[in-house]
């Protein structure tokens, strides 16, 4: 069995990631270990708790994932691919939520940035909540952990695995909405 760490909860692109990594590099046998950050998928290469390792590390309207520099000035690893994929923003909300009933809209930080256009436009005077994760977001707002009348901005995927409803899709601003992501491995693998 090969251990994948992945920056991101059940539902996240880094997930999406992290299945495209495995079929790209032939991996059949793997299980994913959601990790949530970048630090925590390095300690967990470095503690060789995971065989590899999936961060986000920019996107082409977001720009560069601070946390994911971060973690890297921190810990040591070999990058064994760099690969792009798509992100397709939404935005999500509870069951019976109409769009003039959010009241704030919830989202990892990269995601708020890809959107801010579509944001600005129509949700100007609500307040953004940045999250750890678009996932762990969406996660939240299915248990009642952040407002029911709250949005989220995650991905479809995301909207299937905690029930929400999609409102809007591919809310961000660039049609071409690219992440990078890196594989990393142990240095000593």
């Amino acid at each position: 069995m090969t251990f994948i760490g992945l920056q991101g909860a059940i539902g996240s692109f880094s997930e999406e990631a992290s299945i495209t990594f495995a079929k790209n590099h032939g991996i059949q046998n793997y299980q994913l270990e959601y990790l949530i950050s970048s630090k925590n998928v390095l300690k967990s290469l470095q503690d060789r708790n995971i065989k590899f390792g999936i961060i986000a590390m920019e996107n082409a309207q977001g720009g560069i994932v601070i946390e994911s520099v971060k973690a890297l000035a921190s810990y040591r690893c070999e990058i064994v691919d760099m690969f792009h994929l798509q992100i397709k923003q939404n935005l999500l909300v509870r069951p019976g939520i109409h769009i003039g009933q959010i009241t704030e809209i919830h989202s990892h930080q990269q995601a708020l940035r890809q959107c801010r256009n579509y944001l600005s436009e129509h949700f100007w005077t609500r307040p953004l909540i940045e999250s750890d994760d678009t996932a762990e977001a969406a996660r939240r707002l299915k248990q009642g952990k952040i407002p029911k009348t709250a949005a989220v901005i995650g991905s479809e995927s995301c909207s299937k695995q905690y029930n929400l409803n999609i409102l809007e899709r591919d809310i961000h601003d660039l049609k071409n909405n690219l992440t990078l992501f890196l594989g990393l491995k142990n240095l000593n693998d």
